[in-house]
């Protein structure tokens, strides 16, 4: 469209400088032509000289509108036109002249016989100036016509490309709604099928959305199969120790009772030295660990079944502090309990939490080897997912765990010390999970560590304790 536009704008420009001067030229060609009829007759009645040279002034003007033609001549027959009139015109002023000199002689009779020839030859070359004329108003006309047809052509190819631009964009709505949208609805609706479905006015970020929220369960994901490798690690070495413990409980246990047995009576009926008091004591000591070594690896692979009643968290803690308070004596160690009141009862076995609470204490004894002190916070709080919870922190002020070891404290059989076992942690941490709740770490080089133990407080045991 603007091609034909410039096309166009071209057209008119040629007909307005080219058609439109030859048409001027050939109308003042004209026009000078008639100017020069009458001063001989004029000349010829009253014999006034000036009659004659305007005659002159007018021929000039006709002879310079004759070269303005010609140079305007575009084609062959439009210069032949003018060569015509140009070999009519000459033969025009030699008779006219002739006609002038017999009037100037006197000859009137004469100069009016040639004179009618002239006015025959004036209206020849009137006629081929009027003929050349017409032969640009001709062009005109052509060009006007050819203007509209140009124009009937840019209205053709206007509706042709506002139908070609109809059919393009229904096709284009058509995919985007049916090809594009559609589908991008179905992946934003497959992504969020857990969620209420939502009307999105802009489809492209719902799915971004979604495909966010994709990546950041696919991270979860990940997190809980790396949490799950771990838990299968560990039932793995739950089902060796198993395995191997029902073996040591009739291949040991047996024979080490029996030499507990026999020990016991030698130290009651033997002398013995200092030095032999000495090394029946070491043997005994070692025998009395191989026994608890063998006893924690069958509470490991057949843990006893939770006797549930109702206790207080708080109660357990008393407890447990009571039975070692002649341990904590021999190791130098402080206890300091943080309480503002007792923590609600929760259903749990008090003998299995109590046996946590002891293994807690007592590995922080020993690692405060020049003794320390160990606080004990207890609060009751809200935590997800299990809305009520009782927190027991048991805090010590030793050495710490640095960052590579922390992740592997409450695994099996992991220990730093040379005579552990490495399960002590890992059944507390059993013990608490089985209990419904877990236990975490919090430990740095050199500040300490704290064993966070959470346990769940029912709403049905909250109830119950409301209606008593």
């Amino acid at each position: 469209m603007v091609w034909y536009t410039y096309r166009i704008d071209r057209l008119l420009n040629t007909i307005i400088e080219r058609n439109m001067a030859a048409y001027q030229a050939a109308a003042a060609l004209e026009t000078a032509l008639v100017n020069q009829k009458g001063f001989v007759s004029y000349y010829f009645l009253d014999g006034d000289p000036d009659w004659l040279r305007q005659l002159g002034e007018y021929r000039q003007i006709f002879k310079q509108s004759l070269e303005t033609a010609a140079r305007l001549a575009e084609n062959r027959n439009q210069k032949a036109a003018i060569q015509e009139i140009e070999t009519e015109y000459n033969q025009y002023i030699v008779s006219k002249d002739q006609v002038i000199v017999c009037y100037k002689a006197g000859k009137r009779d004469l100069g009016a016989k040639f004179h009618q020839s002239v006015r025959k030859q004036f209206f020849i070359i009137l006629e081929l100036c009027k003929q050349y004329k017409q032969v640009h108003v001709r062009q005109i006309v052509t060009a006007r016509e050819k203007s509209s047809i140009q124009a009937a052509k840019l209205r053709a190819i206007a509706w042709l490309v506002m139908l070609f631009e109809f059919i393009l964009g229904g096709m284009l709505l058509f995919i985007l709604v049916f090809r594009i949208l559609r589908p991008l609805q179905k992946l934003a609706g497959e992504a969020d099928r857990e969620k209420a479905p939502e009307k999105s006015a802009d489809e492209i970020n719902a799915l971004s959305r979604s495909v966010r929220e994709l990546i950041e369960n696919v991270d979860s994901a990940q997190d809980e199969l790396e949490k799950s490798r771990e838990h299968l690690l560990q039932a793995e070495k739950l089902a060796l120790v198993g395995k191997l413990a029902a073996g040591m409980a009739h291949s040991i246990r047996n024979p080490f009772t029996s030499v507990k047995m026999r020990l016991f009576s030698l130290n009651r009926t033997l002398k013995l030295t200092a030095t032999q008091k000495e090394d029946f004591d070491v043997i005994s000591e070692e025998i009395r660990h191989v026994d608890t070594i063998v006893q924690h690896f069958l509470e490991f692979s057949r843990p006893p079944k939770l006797q549930i009643q109702k206790v207080s968290p708080s109660a357990v803690v008393d407890a447990a502090l009571q039975l070692l308070k002649h341990r904590l004596k021999s190791y130098n160690v402080t206890v300091q309990v943080l309480r503002k009141k007792m923590l609600p009862e929760i259903q749990g076995d008090s003998e299995q939490l109590k046996e946590v609470l002891v293994n807690l204490v007592v590995n922080a004894c020993e690692a405060m080897t020049g003794g320390g002190k160990i606080t004990i916070h207890e609060e009751e709080r809200f935590a997800e997912p299990l809305s009520r919870v009782a927190v027991i922190r048991v805090m010590d002020d030793g050495p710490g765990i640095s960052e590579l070891i922390r992740d592997k404290v409450l695994q099996p059989f992991f220990t730093t010390r040379e005579e552990g076992t490495g399960l002590g942690l890992s059944i507390a941490s059993r013990i608490i999970e089985e209990h419904g709740g877990w236990m975490d770490v919090i430990s740095e080089n050199g500040r300490g560590t704290t064993f966070v133990i959470t346990l769940p407080v029912k709403e049905v045991d909250l109830e119950h304790r409301s209606d008593h």
